[in-house]
């Protein structure tokens, strides 16, 4: 605990030291080629960027939300830190099917990874992350590579998957949308668990307290972590924020999140 409280301080006062330029938020930038209207209505991000950097790393964020609500935001956690961060949001179900929700996220990423330099961002040094649904895309994004080369992008160029209390198995709402009761766990396609792979961007994974999250969300995360060393995934790491719950553990998953993007890239 002390060691992790020290590199924490430590982050914090290098993040202070590079955040002192000027910073930018452009919002409701369209990101899609989809005509509908209501893909018109939501796929739009916001961008928050230094004014005076460049090649800058750069943070995308999905929100939370189940799946069924929330919109984009830039957490404030992560404002005037000297990186750009890009607030994505996405359709929801039941109005649309799951795969079309993963496939909003993937477009998104690949509109980041293709446009994010005119915005001072590196596109070298993505790292995708976000809340509960959010961090569920976060991992299926990362973990199959199948929907971000629909958009000629490689999964692989991401810098670092860290998603926050993502759901492993299939997603609660998809299943629901499907009959499949909350206590019925569920590993198909639409599973994190299903595509895990040697190969794939380094993973940090973070949940609350295993008797305060939602059902069994700390336990799929660490079944995740598991596989993924079985399959000799050499950068995959778990945190269980003791104390938090499903919702407050994002407070200190932001300082895990800072930590990951500072010191990723320098070795």
């Amino acid at each position: 605990m002390k060691k992790v409280l020290i590199i924490s301080l430590l982050s914090m006062v290098a993040w202070a030291a590079i955040a002192a330029s000027p910073h930018r938020t452009v919002r409701d930038i369209p990101y899609t080629s989809k005509e509908d209207a209501y893909s018109q209505e939501r796929l739009k991000l916001d961008i928050h960027y230094p004014l005076d950097q460049k090649n800058c790393k750069v943070v995308i964020w999905f929100h939370g939300g189940g799946l069924t609500g929330g919109n984009k935001e830039i957490p404030p956690a992560l404002t005037d830190k000297g990186i750009v961060v890009v607030g994505v949001a996405y359709r929801l179900l039941p109005s649309i099917t799951i795969d079309a929700c993963i496939d909003d996220a993937a477009e998104a990423v690949a509109w980041v990874f293709k446009n994010i330099q005119r915005y001072g961002g590196n596109p070298a040094s993505i790292y995708v992350s976000g809340h509960s649904a959010g961090g569920y895309l976060t991992m299926m994004l990362g973990l199959d590579k199948s929907w971000l080369a629909r958009y000629g992008i490689d999964s692989d160029s991401i810098a670092a998957l860290i998603p926050f209390s993502g759901q492993a198995i299939s997603h609660f709402a998809y299943r629901h949308m499907n009959d499949i009761p909350n206590l019925q766990p569920t590993i198909d396609r639409f599973a994190p668990l299903y595509h895990v792979r040697p190969d794939a961007p380094p993973m940090v994974l973070i949940t609350g307290d295993r008797e305060l999250e939602l059902f069994g969300r700390y336990e799929e995360n660490a079944y995740l972590w598991r596989m993924m060393k079985l399959t000799g995934h050499k950068s995959t790491v778990l945190h269980e924020l003791g104390g938090f719950d499903h919702v407050s553990m994002a407070a200190p998953a932001f300082n895990l999140l800072l930590d990951t993007v500072s010191s990723f890239g320098l070795e």
